[in-house]
């Protein structure tokens, strides 16, 4: 029996701690991923809420859209005169300054139904040069011109860095 207990202390000699050592690189290990884990997730939260503050800016900018051409079926349309939005064709509406200038805000129910929008969203609609119809009648002569208009809608989405410019060309 002495020479058991007596082998038992001598293994107990040559023991110097490695499950310690184990234990330790199994913890920095587990941090590491719990770590990287969430840097991803932080990161996927981000890319979607880039995502919806894109989709909220694209719907203002359709909902401008809409309303301007809505505005281009009255029966007769104001000069354009470079107010209210309604500008000879310039092809300028890449500069900030322009949409301060000459945009016209939306006011529609569409555009207001659309809640947590940085800043309203803003629509020009250009007059173009009128192109005449090919064909005709030997009873009625030629066809008239027809008039061409390029609508372009600004909007922000709920921040000032989400920002979509859509663009329609409306036949009348």
């Amino acid at each position: 029996m002495n020479g058991q207990v007596t082998r038992n202390i001598a293994l107990l000699r040559y023991e110097r701690g490695a499950a310690l050592v184990v234990a330790l690189v199994f913890l920095l290990v587990l941090t590491v991923l719990g770590v990287t884990s969430m840097r991803s997730t932080t990161l996927q939260e981000r890319m979607a809420g880039n995502l919806q503050d894109n989709n909220l800016a694209f719907q203002a900018a359709e909902a401008a859209l809409r309303e301007a051409e809505e505005f281009l079926t009255a029966a007769a349309l104001p000069a354009f005169s470079g107010t209210d939005g309604l500008l000879q064709a310039q092809g300028d509406g890449g500069r900030v300054d322009f949409w301060n200038t000459y945009a016209w805000e939306s006011n529609s129910r569409q555009a207001a139904a659309i809640g947590g929008v940085a800043q309203r969203p803003r629509f020009v609609i250009e007059e173009l040069p009128p192109l005449p119809l090919q064909g005709g009648s030997v009873s009625f002569g030629p066809l008239p011109e027809v008039g061409f208009y390029r609508v372009t809608a600004r909007a922000v989405g709920g921040t000032e860095d989400a920002v979509v410019i859509l663009q329609t060309t409306y036949r009348r």
